[in-house]
């Protein structure tokens, strides 16, 4: 079982609920913080008093408040938490269900774990973190596993992400095909791009451009 845990939440409610679980579990030495920047603090003064956290389980969202933060989300605190120490475990608690994000949890910021808030989620914290205490399988909620298994008929290409970048670039998608023409990229027709965008934002159920931009730089796709 996992001895030394830290957990990322900004309301107390439910960090009394995470307590009880791990006490439920015969774990008495964690940590709470309410900022990213406290907990990624506290993270490394562990490691420099060889005593590092084995576990760490966080929230997504975290309300902005008067003090200025440098990691202001759970995603962020995971990324630089995972590229500190490397062999956390790591388990996502948050009321996120978009399964193209969690997916990217999974695969671009290693978490080992997903955990849905809601009327369960405390048992289903207790599953995940035993699993997790004694192998390397992933946990994922039994609300959401089913969507991020999900196949899609549509696979995002090399050509997709190129289209994706230059919308990220501020460039106006009929000027696409002629940055394109320029660079010696093909296909390169209004058309083609046109279709493309088309069906990347029904991939991605973005409601326009900028939305279908602000996934894809979540999910780290660009």
């Amino acid at each position: 079982m996992f001895k030394k845990v830290l957990v990322a939440e900004d309301f107390d409610s439910i960090n009394l609920g995470i307590e009880q679980a791990l006490k439920d579990l015969n774990i008495v030495d964690f940590q709470h913080s309410k900022y990213c920047d406290d907990a990624f603090l506290k993270m490394r003064k562990a490691i420099l008093d060889h005593e590092p956290y084995d576990l760490l389980i966080s929230d997504l969202s975290f309300k902005t408040d008067h003090r200025e933060v440098k990691i202001a989300s759970g995603d962020e605190l995971i990324e630089q938490v995972r590229a500190l120490q490397p062999n956390i475990k790591i388990i996502a608690y948050s009321v996120e269900d978009k399964g193209y994000r969690i997916k990217s949890l999974f695969e671009n910021s290693g978490i080992n774990g997903f955990v849905l808030k809601g009327r369960n989620s405390i048992e289903e914290l207790k599953k995940a973190i035993n699993l997790l205490a004694v192998s390397d399988q992933r946990y994922v909620s039994s609300e959401i596993a089913t969507v991020i298994q999900e196949k899609n008929n549509y696979e995002i290409d090399d050509f997709d992400v190129l289209i994706l970048k230059q919308l990220s670039l501020g460039v106006p998608q009929d000027d696409i095909g002629a940055t394109f023409k320029e660079l010696g990229i093909k296909p390169n027709s209004k058309s083609t791009i046109e279709k493309r965008i088309a069906k990347l934002r029904d991939f991605f159920k973005a409601n326009n451009t900028v939305h279908l931009v602000a996934i894809a730089k979540d999910m780290g796709i660009i």
